[in-house]
């Protein structure tokens, strides 16, 4: 009786730990497979380009604001005042530059990701890809992976204003946002990554829901394994690459015809 509660309490722990994982087997993977880097390329760039001006730009409009409207650091409230609101624009910068790789990146390289993720799953199950790269295809495709992009970013956006605004009711508000604003951050990891596998298999939207929902353990710890790629400094510029891969190869080995395990 005890081996089999202890059991069933470890299966759900090891499809987290599994979960978790995708993201960095596809180190690995790419490792063997090199050939996919040509896909990596440009969205590397851009998403470097975007972190860079970010950074740049607030920081220095941060700057301005202190010079104006901050107290001289000649007194010593002045000087504490000065490095408490540096250490709050270096926090607030690390959040924008979270929402900028998922939301802008992600717009960006949503057509790359679609071809990245349909080599990786070519490579994965030893099969070549029905078609081939083409300038024309690529672009035709990209036109429908940002429209798709913009309407989930839409969708993220909203729902977070709706829990900042639950944030600001008193009393329970606080815990309300506390627990939600994390599990909507990680169900839409999920659904951001996941889709360019889904999509590709030509699943309808309740079809995506059913084939995450039936693995809630599994894509619980694929969405904190992103997550803390996300948050850890400069990591963010493989973090959408590995993540799409990542995905690719969790249904490779979940797909849909199998349940959780």
């Amino acid at each position: 009786m005890i081996g089999n509660v202890a059991a069933a309490a470890i299966k759900p722990v090891a499809g987290f730990i599994r979960g978790f994982s995708y993201p960095l087997r596809a180190v690995k993977f790419l490792g063997r497979n090199p050939r996919l880097l040509k896909y990596l390329a440009i969205p590397f760039v851009i998403n470097v380009l975007i972190f860079s001006l970010s950074v740049y730009f607030g920081l220095d409009l941060f700057q301005g604001l202190l010079e104006t409207y901050a107290p001289g650091t000649d007194v010593w409230y002045g000087v504490a005042l000065y490095y408490l609101a540096w250490t709050v624009a270096m926090l607030l910068t690390a959040v924008t530059v979270f929402f900028t790789f998922t939301v802008v990146g992600n717009l960006i390289a949503a057509p790359f990701n679609e071809l990245l993720s349909e080599q990786a799953e070519a490579l994965k199950i030893g099969r070549k890809p029905d078609e081939r790269f083409s300038v024309g295809r690529f672009w035709q495709e990209s036109k429908h992976a940002i429209i798709v992009e913009m309407k989930k970013m839409a969708v993220f956006i909203v729902g977070m204003l709706l829990l900042f605004a639950i944030n600001l009711l008193p009393g329970v508000g606080s815990l309300i946002y506390a627990v939600l604003a994390p599990a909507f951050t990680l169900f839409f990891l999920v659904v951001e990554y996941m889709a360019f596998v889904l999509m590709r298999k030509q699943m309808t939207f309740n079809e995506q829901r059913r084939y995450m929902t039936a693995r809630p353990v599994l894509m619980t710890g694929f969405a904190c394994g992103i997550f803390c790629l996300l948050v850890i400094p400069f990591v963010q510029f493989f973090c959408i690459p590995l993540a799409v891969v990542g995905a690719t190869l969790l249904w490779c080995d979940f797909p849909r015809e199998q349940q959780e395990k």
